[in-house]
């Protein structure tokens, strides 16, 4: 487990559904637990770091799709709320306008509902903001 968790950053959820699958009895599991998380090898507050940077920096992933797949693995909020703060505004909203006017261009639609469909559609499902992504959708439309 020692190796599971040094190999990749890993949160306390993960590890225990790792330990469930090799069968682990739960005073086990919780002794594992408790050592690793002693020892340095679970952290969640590097996990959740190291979740935002890779999942903006290589996925291009919004801040709300960041926020709903921490707490999928039962981060709290405390520790989102930290680890958001990896990314700088002003890197943010970069990859934000060149993901955004990439797939605009890429849309093969004709201007008009169905590609304004298309295009906020996908930056819903990155995560981003609906006030980020109507701004966009108005520039673009208007070709400023």
């Amino acid at each position: 487990m020692e190796y599971y968790c040094a190999y990749q950053e890993r949160c306390y959820k993960e590890v225990e559904e790792k330990l469930y699958s090799f069968s682990v009895n739960s005073s086990e599991k919780e002794e594992i637990l408790t050592y690793l998380i002693e020892n340095n090898f679970i952290n969640e507050e590097r996990f959740a770091q190291s979740f935002v940077r890779g999942k903006h920096n290589y996925k291009f992933w919004g801040k709300n799709r960041i926020v709903n797949e921490l707490k999928f693995r039962n981060i709290s909020s405390r520790i989102i709320t930290i680890a958001l703060k990896e990314i700088p505004e002003e890197t943010y909203l970069k990859n934000f306008h060149q993901l955004a006017e990439k797939h605009w261009h890429n849309i093969t639609e004709r201007k008009g509902p169905k590609k304004n469909k298309k295009f906020v559609d996908f930056l819903l499902r990155k995560g981003y903001e609906t006030n980020l992504i109507y701004e966009k959708l108005n520039e673009l439309e208007t070709g400023n």
